[in-house]
């Protein structure tokens, strides 16, 4: 059968017109609809928002589980299968797929967004807690979301051989026949809809700091959002021409991105004056984390004193749910030869820690300046609301501040390209009724998804939507994908024994 007469054009167009639908009422009705999304946000992330952290709990068990018991030997191909990539090629690529532009955001400005919340000063300075909470958000929890799955992914795609790459057939242990009627069509259905919202999500977030760089650099004074729009269209071409160059184009894109970012990271660290605090505040805030890790994972302040966990916690969770329809995809693909455990460890290693040296290097360079009271950052926030404003406020304390507004604009746009090329390529190859393991979609299909991939962000920008309602985006979408999510790692566990039986 030709390859095109195997695309699935209702799992590609259905959630395709259902996002455009959605895209058109916030442009056309912004505050009606941004009212109407926060009411669904509140019975989500409020009434039930228990339902995310229950499944972030579990997920992360899962996860020791495999890694410690027999699961873990089973490797992700034949048994003598040697992995496909070299520790740095496969670590780059599954760091920048997982994770896009926000983390530079949300490195510098996160303590911030925590630092006036009553829950954490109400438990000590913000030197000593604020830090905890980002590297909390950010670590083991929510890693463990990307590598179960792709542990999941890689062993429907490597030892099962599937030729039906989708979140139903790997619902299929469970589920068995139904997954080839309605049921898995819902579920694709689903998993195809919470894609495009996470990508929403992730555009919409750091994309405003993008466009506030390019003002001061330029020395223009330009309205934000169409400056925004503009960027988005021009990554959209720049990850769209690395997808259509395949795996050889995301690799070396992903080395580039990791380049630049550690570079940016080194500088700040060696040349900002800061070394001593970012070190000092780094090791105690990490430990602090570890030794607090229960007690963070289970705060749900059922008494709503803060709603620190339904604005905090809660989303990230969603945030991280929704991004597992592509991240671990591609995770489980390139990690052909690699071991369940293997796999796993080499990810919250290489993922996990290269997550948690960014929030301590950026997050505890402005963290320094506050609490030594050379510039105070937090009243300058809650003054203005203004993140943006603010990171360019902290980056203009550092040495050569022109330098580092350029290298984080490039890298900002490295991280998307490098991010939203994966995810272009595992949902054109998700569009395919079936997809040999060696078969890579079709050129047109994979452009079509490049396009589908920018839609709703540009709306989202138009509506001019607040950081809640951003949020909002993921929450909703994430709560079927954790019911699937469930189904899929469920049926792994019983798949393997019954394979090792």
């Amino acid at each position: 059968m030709d390859k095109e007469k195997r695309i699935d054009w209702i799992v590609t167009f259905v959630p395709f017109a259902l996002i455009l639908s959605i895209a058109g009422l916030f442009c056309v009705y912004p505050k009606e609809s941004n009212n109407i999304l926060s009411k669904i946000r509140f019975f989500f992330g409020d009434t039930i928002g228990v339902y995310y952290i229950f499944i972030g709990i579990g997920v992360f068990i899962v996860s020791l589980f495999l890694c410690f018991s027999k699961l873990g030997d089973i490797r992700l191909g034949g048994q003598n299968e040697k992995p496909q990539y070299s520790f740095l090629e496969w670590g780059s690529m599954m760091f920048t797929c997982g994770l896009a532009a926000d983390i530079l955001f949300y490195s510098f400005a996160e303590w911030m967004m925590y630092g006036a919340n009553p829950h954490v000063t109400e438990l000590g300075p913000i030197s000593e807690w604020a830090n905890v909470f980002t590297l909390f958000h950010w670590s083991f929890i929510p890693w463990s979301f990307y590598l179960v799955l792709a542990v999941v992914f890689g062993y429907m795609l490597h030892v099962k051989k599937s030729s039906r790459q989708r979140y139903s057939e790997a619902c299929r242990p469970v589920l068995g026949k139904r997954v080839d009627g309605l049921l898995g069509r819902i579920i694709d259905l689903f998993a195809v809809f919470a894609l495009l919202a996470g990508t929403a999500t992730t555009f919409s977030v750091a994309t405003p700091l993008m466009a506030t760089i390019i003002s001061k650099l330029l020395n223009i004074n330009i309205d934000r959002n169409i400056i925004t729009i503009i960027i988005l269209l021009v990554t959209c071409v720049i990850y769209t021409y690395a997808v259509i160059h395949g795996m050889k184009g995301i690799s070396l894109l992903a080395k580039l991105c990791m380049f630049m970012f550690f570079g940016l990271l080194a500088y700040v660290f060696c040349f900002g004056g800061q070394t001593r605090f970012i070190i000092e505040n780094g090791l105690e805030s990490f430990g602090r984390m570890i030794q607090n890790f229960i007690g963070l994972s289970t705060y749900v302040d059922p008494q709503r004193n803060n709603n620190f966990p339904q604005d905090w916690t809660i989303y990230y969770w969603a945030y991280w749910m929704v991004w597992c329809i592509a991240a671990p995809f591609f995770i489980g693909n390139i990690s052909k030869g690699r071991t369940v455990k293997q796999t796993i460890i080499g990810g919250y290693c290489f993922g996990v820690g290269s997550t948690i040296i960014s929030f301590i290097v950026l997050g505890n360079y402005s963290l320094s300046l506050q609490v030594s009271g050379v510039k105070d950052f937090l009243s300058e926030y809650v003054a203005t609301g203004d993140l943006y404003d603010m990171i360019l406020s902290v980056i203009e304390t550092m040495p050569c501040p022109t330098l580092v507004l350029v290298v984080l604009l490039l890298t900002m746009m490295a991280f998307y390209a490098t991010s939203f090329d994966s995810i272009a390529f595992t949902a054109a190859s998700y569009s395919y009724k079936d997809l040999g393991e060696n078969e890579t979609p079709n050129k047109f299909l994979q452009l079509l998804w490049c396009i589908l991939l920018i839609v709703l962000p540009v709306a989202l920008v138009f509506s001019d939507s607040s950081m809640a309602n951003i949020q909002s985006v993921s929450i909703i979408s994430a709560f079927p994908i954790g019911i699937i999510m469930i189904l899929m790692i469920w049926g792994f566990i019983k798949d393997c024994y019954k394979n090792q039986s």
